[in-house]
């Protein structure tokens, strides 16, 4: 028999979870990160508590209320604020509203602030080539027009579900298209086993793993092997519907010394593939 939990008990457990959600994206920004001076030895790692609170134009007070789990409001333009601050990616800044039971922030909002314009830019020069910015869960967070032609259509995947490994597990379109899935996919979740050890007790990734165990008995299977491997695949082939078989060579970009975030440039591996990249995009 399941019971239902009280709406406040839920609020309640929303909002300390919306405190542990703060203070770890808080300790992965770097004072350097966010154009801060060093000020002496500091004891814990990341941003102080009044430092975000400056960027993001709130009183240190209420942003220490906001850690603590207190039960105040957040407006739609703090919580902005604070996800810019913290550098939230499109995933985390949907999470920060869930949490802080905000109404789901429009579209547009859910553009990924880490994708810079700059980064932007770079992928629309290396088309044709295909191009994609992730995260370390392997969220995606920017692509091109090349990988859009390479893997699909992508922005017709739901927003949630705009996750590489989400795709490769449960997508059989995804597969269809991927050669050599079978040895390159025990990779991935050996990949991310390594990246979650920074993230171990993060809601996003949390259930992102249940969600997988729950829906891919692959997934299930190599969870529970406990491999880990953070070495990047360096060359994939592909089989397009209409430019046939493809292999590119991959090239992995981090944005910052401490970044999860990277761009992965697909190279064409030889003459043949190279010749099959489209000229023009419609």
């Amino acid at each position: 028999m399941t019971t239902a939990v009280e709406p406040a008990t839920q609020h309640r457990v929303r909002r300390c979870e919306l405190g542990a959600f703060l203070r770890s994206r808080r300790a992965r920004i770097t004072p350097e990160q966010v154009g801060l001076p060093l000020s002496g030895r500091r004891r814990t790692p990341g941003l102080r508590r009044e430092e975000v609170a400056q960027l993001a134009g709130v009183g240190v007070t209420w942003y220490t209320w906001l850690e603590q789990g207190r039960d105040i409001n957040a407006s739609e333009q703090v919580l902005d604020a604070i996800s810019r601050t913290l550098r939230l990616d499109p995933h985390e800044h949907v999470h920060l509203f869930t949490l802080a039971g905000a109404p789901e922030p429009p579209t547009e909002a859910k553009e990924c602030s880490v994708v810079t314009e700059s980064m932007r830019a770079m992928l629309t020069q290396l088309e044709p080539f295909p191009a994609a910015v992730r995260n370390g869960r392997y969220d995606l967070l920017g692509y091109n027009r090349g990988y859009t032609w390479l893997m699909g259509e992508v922005d017709a995947i739901p927003f949630e579900d705009r996750n590489t490994l989400v795709q490769c597990l449960l997508n059989p379109r995804w597969r269809e298209r991927t050669l050599g899935w079978e040895e390159n996919v025990p990779r991935m979740v050996a990949a991310f086993r390594a990246a979650m050890a920074e993230h171990v007790a993060e809601p996003a990734w949390k259930s992102l793993v249940k969600r997988l165990k729950a829906e891919s008995p692959l997934f299930a299977d190599l969870w529970s092997r406990h491999d880990v491997n953070a070495e990047p695949i360096p060359v994939k082939r592909y089989r397009h519907p209409e430019a046939g078989l493809l292999t590119f060579r991959f090239t992995y970009l981090y944005t910052g010394r401490r970044s999860e975030v990277l761009v992965s440039t697909y190279t064409p591996a030889d003459e043949e593939t190279a010749a099959k990249l489209p000229k023009t995009f419609d």
